[in-house]
């Protein structure tokens, strides 16, 4: 079965470039969309309340064109189906945790905070529902999922509404199982994404996927994501099959980016092994930044994470405190801050306007389709 081309797919979601951009800034979204690709905003860290506000934003900002929206519902979390409250699962989190991350702390010149604060669970208790609800009172155009098969209210709300869902996988038979859920366009991810992502590599799971979609009789598009920042990377990515690109790091060194500027100056400084896949963050393996705070947890040799949303409750308060400190010059702060990115933060070298990113993306892959082109003799 011939995969989905480029050209099919603009046409499909009424864009002028196949590059899909993920962010958390509203900004990003707007600005991509609006060049012709199509933004996709993270919306699983915001209230309902918050996600009407930057979705109302970007409505007025990108004047009728394609956009989308990330919910991430896990498949599995603790305390999944217990309806528990956020303080029922701070109670879970064990005292031992707590001192551990005070004596981090303080070993780096941190006071620990008198009073410490827990975070938000990652979507218990429905919040996955109350996003979509919110979500799809504005005109937009994909929603998106990880970390599992989509809910059935995901799926069955596309197909209501006339809206594609769209999937991350980071293995073949992953994509298999989404596709039988109903999933419509299907994020082929190497484990050189930032975020969440698994063990197989971009080169080796986008084919590995478009084959057992093929297998199974399946003409679901695929996107590749994975340490995708230039248009040549995303030029070989539609050669092994790909209808286009899912990208996220390339955004976090935009002009527009929600980034701490101190997080920006390690990753224009950062190679592509100056990350790592630690759990030290959310409870699940995710690829960060390297720093004194990936360090102390295992597989580092550090201490064992709690399990997702636990982990994410317990650190997101203190990284928040840790990403202040650090902007004011705070060397042990300095060495703890992290954050979410790919390999190809190697590539990421300057601060530029979201819309030249974009512009750039497609010079180069056309320069990178002229020179495949070019290859055959004769």
């Amino acid at each position: 079965m011939t995969p989905t081309s480029p050209s099919a797919l603009c046409a499909q979601y009424g864009i002028d470039f196949p590059l899909f951009a993920f962010s958390h800034c509203r900004d990003v979204v707007a600005a991509v969309t609006n060049a012709g690709g199509f933004g996709v905003l993270g919306g699983a860290a915001f209230t309902p309340e918050q996600l009407d506000r930057e979705l109302t934003w970007i409505d007025q900002h990108v004047h009728g064109k394609p956009y989308g929206v990330d919910i991430i519902v896990p498949a599995k979390f603790e305390g999944k189906g217990e309806r528990l409250t956020k303080a029922d699962l701070a109670a879970r989190i064990p005292q031992d945790y707590r001192d551990y991350i005070d004596n981090l702390l303080r070993e780096h010149g941190i006071e620990p905070d008198p009073t410490p604060r827990t975070g938000a669970p990652v979507l218990a208790g429905g919040t996955g529902s109350d996003l979509l609800q919110v979500a799809l009172s504005h005109p937009i155009k994909l929603m998106a999922n990880a970390l599992g098969v989509p809910p059935d209210y995901m799926i069955e709300a596309g197909r209501e509404h006339g809206i594609p869902v769209a999937a991350l996988v980071g293995a073949k038979e992953h994509a298999v199982k989404q596709v039988a859920a109903g999933v419509d366009l299907i994020v082929a991810q190497g484990t050189e994404a930032g975020g969440h992502c698994g063990e197989v590599s971009t080169l080796v799971v986008v084919p590995e996927v478009l084959e057992a979609l093929a297998a199974i009789g399946s003409s679901t598009p695929v996107l590749a994501a994975g340490g995708i920042v230039t248009g040549r990377q995303m030029a070989a990515s539609v050669a092994l099959g790909a209808a286009g690109a899912w990208t996220g790091s390339v955004w976090l060194t935009t002009e527009e980016a929600e980034t701490e500027p101190h997080t920006v100056a390690k990753m224009l400084a950062a190679g592509s092994r100056d990350t790592v896949r630690s759990a030290g963050r959310t409870g699940k393996p995710s690829r960060q930044l390297v720093s004194d705070w990936t360090d102390a947890w295992a597989p580092a040799g550090g201490q064992q994470p709690l399990p997702l949303p636990l982990q994410n409750m317990l650190s997101e308060p203190v990284l928040r405190r840790v990403d202040a400190l650090a902007a004011q010059g705070h060397e042990g702060a300095q060495a703890l801050a992290t954050y979410f990115v790919g390999q190809g933060v190697g590539l990421m070298n300057k601060v530029r306007p979201a819309r030249d990113v974009v512009l750039e993306f497609i010079e180069d892959y056309v320069a990178a389709a002229e020179r495949l082109g070019g290859s055959l003799p004769g």
